[in-house]
């Protein structure tokens, strides 16, 4: 079986997936309310989250990665 323990148990992982569901549900509300401007902000919201997430991977709070 594949080595899988820490699959997404990570400071990294946790924390950009939180700010990625804040700027969903800010979107989701935007949609409702036919709101654009709002929109547009839980659209940044989220691309905030995954650039977060990204670099705290490379600063080391995240899976480390194993050469094959």
């Amino acid at each position: 079986m594949a080595d899988h323990d820490n699959h997404g148990q990570t400071a990294a992982a946790w924390t950009a997936v939180t700010i990625m569901m804040v700027g969903f549900i800010v979107g989701s509300i935007a949609v409702v309310q036919l709101n654009w401007v709002l929109l547009a902000v839980g659209v940044v919201i989220i691309v905030a989250g995954a650039v977060v997430g990204k670099v705290m991977q490379m600063m080391g709070m995240g899976k480390q990665t194993q050469d094959a």
